[in-house]
């Protein structure tokens, strides 16, 4: 019973979407997500389109899939940058706690 609660709980689901005056009907196992991923589209297409002269739909999408694709190399960037010096900065921790460690120990030796 267990099992087929969680089969149907996992299961794709359909929901439709509006995208730039148009709908899809998208099956997915989150439709809230695929919404809120529609609405992002959306709102691209419509900035792309607010600002060129083209009405060509086609256009506007490959022009907000590159404005999309900009803004997440940006961010992966700046996730990459930020992930570097964290390990930079535990390595460095590491490095000065395992110089602490020693100078402890070889105290500790002199005074035995």
């Amino acid at each position: 019973m267990a099992d087929s609660q969680n089969e149907s709980t996992n299961a794709a689901q359909f929901v439709t979407v509006d995208i730039y005056d148009q709908t899809y009907r998208l099956r997915g196992q989150d439709p809230a997500y695929i919404q809120h991923l529609a609405e992002v589209v959306d709102t691209k297409m419509r900035t792309v389109a607010a600002q060129g002269k083209s009405v060509d739909s086609l256009r506007v999408a490959v022009l907000a899939a590159l404005n999309i694709a900009d803004e997440l190399s940006a961010l992966e960037q700046r996730y990459n940058a930020l992930a570097g010096t964290t390990k930079e900065n535990l390595r460095n921790r590491a490095s000065k706690l395992n110089g602490l460690l020693d100078a402890v120990l070889m105290e500790d030796r002199k005074i035995s």
